[in-house]
């Protein structure tokens, strides 16, 4: 166990560090600091995100029984993963500093006591969702389900397909690539992705233990421990707020690729820098603050 903790804490860091070092050294890039850190970030979560999905498919499509089979990739990887949350605290903070510092006024930039907490206050349901990510799921999946239900845990694991599409999205929002049809169409798949791995996820746990027990998906909740539906609530809630932050992104994207194609209607009238969710990154505010470094 502890060796496959600390792979993680070597892993998830040192990959931030290594790529983050390319980008600023690398013949033909040569990148500043705040761009690097911003991007690398933004790497190692999608790297993260493809780590955990191809695990989450394997152990989903190798339970027959949901309820009974076993995989060894399930312990395996929760424990690999949790460095990575916290690793990503640090590493949003870095982001969220280097995107509140406008570039040639970084004498300006504000001490990092209030950093600190401007940075907790403006995300702090990203950072309590990985604060919880450590101190609660992980010690439920890996103790208190000794053993049982490896398939909705690898089910889960599949949440994260939605987040490449989120970090590219915020890396064509940071080099002001809003217009661009890559934007937009990694926009709709973000929007697709999104719904089905993290909005869905939740009724479909529901619908396949219904089948497993065979009652009606109605009959689920009441046939479950409270403590089940609970958590399925907590964790489910923020990823509709995240996921109506999106849609209310995309309504604004395509809103202002409208009214761009209308000559009636003038520069000033456009609205401002489309909204983008902050999971796995920062609010709409501070992307619409976002120095302009190129």
């Amino acid at each position: 166990m502890l060796s496959i903790l600390a792979a993680g804490s070597i892993f998830f860091p040192g990959l931030f560090l290594l790529s983050k070092r390319c980008l600023k050294q690398a013949p033909g890039l040569k990148w500043s600091e705040a761009d690097a850190v911003i991007v690398s970030a933004r790497l190692v979560s999608s790297i993260q995100a493809v780590l955990a999905s191809s695990a989450g498919f394997i152990i989903a499509s190798s339970c027959e029984d949901i309820i009974e089979d076993k995989h060894w990739l399930t312990s395996t990887y929760i424990l690999f993963a949790v460095p990575y949350f916290i690793y990503d605290i640090y590493a949003m903070f870095l982001c969220y500093w280097y995107k509140m510092q406008v570039k040639g006024h970084e004498e300006d930039a504000p001490k990092t006591s209030t950093a600190i907490r401007s940075y907790l206050w403006r995300e702090f349901l990203m950072v309590l969702h990985h604060v919880v990510m450590v101190t609660v799921c992980f010690p439920v999946s890996v103790f208190w389900r000794q053993g049982k239900g490896d398939y909705f845990q690898g089910v889960m694991f599949l949440a994260e397909l939605s987040t490449p599409s989120v970090c590219l999205g915020k890396i064509l929002i940071q080099y002001k690539q809003q217009h661009t049809l890559l934007h937009k169409v990694n926009g709709a798949l973000m929007l697709v992705t999104f719904f089905v791995c993290r909005v869905l996820l939740f009724p479909y746990l529901y619908y396949a233990y219904g089948r497993y027990a065979d009652i009606p998906l109605y009959m689920v909740p009441l046939s479950i421990p409270w403590q089940y539906n609970m958590g399925a609530a907590l964790l489910m809630a923020p990823q509709v707020y995240w996921f109506c932050l999106i849609c209310r992104g995309a309504f604004r994207l395509f809103t202002r690729a409208s009214r761009h194609h209308r000559p009636s209607v003038s520069r000033d009238s456009e609205p401002k820098t489309p909204i983008m969710p902050p999971a796995n990154g920062y609010s709409p505010r501070d992307t619409e603050r976002e120095p302009n470094t190129h």
